[in-house]
């Protein structure tokens, strides 16, 4: 059954069509359909110009994100998301290495000429299930190939973040690199940084939280590419690199913030979190996360020999299944701390996370004159609560008055 977002892409290319116009679906979605993969999203290449693609499906359902790329975006109903229309074209010069200084537009074939790799250059009519492959891509995903179009130094000069998704690609699919395609981003590596910081980070966010992220980390190392993007971790060789390696591949679905922190444990510059914040311009939840799974990693991993009320404070925050996660991959998911801790997660709230018998206000209710001593005071009471040495109000204010 089709889900509403594959309904809207056959419709598109079925009203384009009604007008008159060729349309196929391009790229990732035709690649990941022939990988046996449910495609994240649909694009739709056309013969169409963005004003004819406006009249096509009016002004309301069009946004004109990229019309001087040729891109338009079509709005669909409110569960088949939206579809990126562009028309087919021919790209002048790169010169600011991203955007073509120009457009022209042309055919499938021409258009299919402009892309970066060959798995990602197929065209695919879901009115005849037919595929339109003009540069060789179906025969590179059968090879398990990641090859660049034509000349690989004019595609990388194109995008030089090309050169990281060939990584991204490769290790996503567990493709090989094709030679001439991996030595030209190797000659072109440190021009990687012409790159927009956040550009690079949404990159390496989409290789760390995949599956492949250890691949994705060796091919940064293969291709070269490493010293550029991720320079913190290239003095790590041998037995110190296959524990890097082989710690991100043992997390289970982490977030971004886990794989970072995890990456960084094996680094041991403390500084090295902030040069990687600073550099791919993390958001601030990401690298304030990665940095409090850090700083509490010697409490999970000794957990079973820590005070409750030290590890409760740990354990009741956001990160602590993100913490205990990576304490698992560090030391093992049958060591005594990690399942202490997994017990301890297992409690119900009001038993990992007991209301305070007291605060402030309550002391100095009972008379007690409040002032710097009030913070210690509430943290002794507390810590007495979840010992299990007080278990009611009147004992916390006692307790207090003493």
């Amino acid at each position: 059954m089709a889900t509403p977002q594959r309904q809207f892409a056959c419709d598109v290319v079925a009203q384009l069509r009604e007008a008159g116009y060729t349309a196929l679906w391009a790229g990732g979605c035709v690649r990941d359909q022939l990988l046996g993969l449910a495609p994240k999203d649909y694009d739709v290449a056309t013969s169409a110009t963005p004003d004819e693609v406006r009249k096509v499906f009016g002004r309301r359902k069009t946004i004109p994100v990229g019309a001087s790329f040729g891109v338009m975006t079509v709005l669909g109903p409110k569960k088949a998301g939206q579809i990126e229309v562009a028309t087919f074209r021919t790209d002048g010069g790169y010169s600011d290495g991203r955007h073509p200084d120009q457009v022209q537009f042309s055919t499938p074939e021409h258009d299919a000429q402009r892309r970066d790799f060959t798995i990602n250059g197929l065209f695919y009519d879901p009115q005849s299930e037919q595929i339109h492959d003009f540069v060789g891509g179906e025969a590179d995903l059968l090879a398990g190939i990641v090859r660049a179009i034509g000349d690989p130094e004019a595609r990388i000069a194109e995008d030089k973040l090309r050169m990281l998704r060939a990584v991204r690609f490769a290790a996503r699919f567990d493709f090989a690199i094709e030679p001439a395609t991996l030595q030209a981003v190797r000659d072109h590596a440190a021009e990687i940084n012409q790159v927009s910081g956040e550009r690079i980070g949404a990159e390496m966010r989409a290789m760390l939280v995949h599956p492949n992220r250890a691949a994705a980390l060796t091919l940064l190392r293969t291709s070269e590419l490493e010293p550029h993007v991720l320079p913190e971790t290239v003095e790590l060789t041998g037995d110190t690199w296959q524990e890097l390696t082989g710690l991100v591949g043992r997390l289970e679905e982490p977030s971004y913030a886990l794989v970072l922190a995890a990456v960084l444990s094996q680094v041991g510059d403390l500084r090295a979190g902030d040069s990687i914040t600073s550099r791919w311009k993390l958001a601030n939840r990401d690298a304030d996360r990665a940095d409090w799974i850090l700083d509490n990693r010697p409490t999970a991993l000794a957990a079973d020999s820590t005070p409750w009320p030290k590890l409760q404070r740990v354990l009741i925050e956001d990160g602590a299944q993100e913490l205990v996660a990576l304490a698992a991959a560090l030391a093992g998911d049958d060591s005594p701390a990690v399942v202490h801790c997994r017990e301890r997660l297992a409690l119900p709230p009001e038993v990992l996370n007991p209301r305070p018998l007291v605060n402030g206000g309550d002391l100095i209710a009972e008379g007690l004159q409040p002032g710097p001593h009030f913070g210690a005071l509430l943290e002794q009471i507390r810590d007495a609560q979840l010992d299990g040495q007080i278990t009611t109000r009147d004992e916390a204010i006692a307790m207090a008055k003493q």
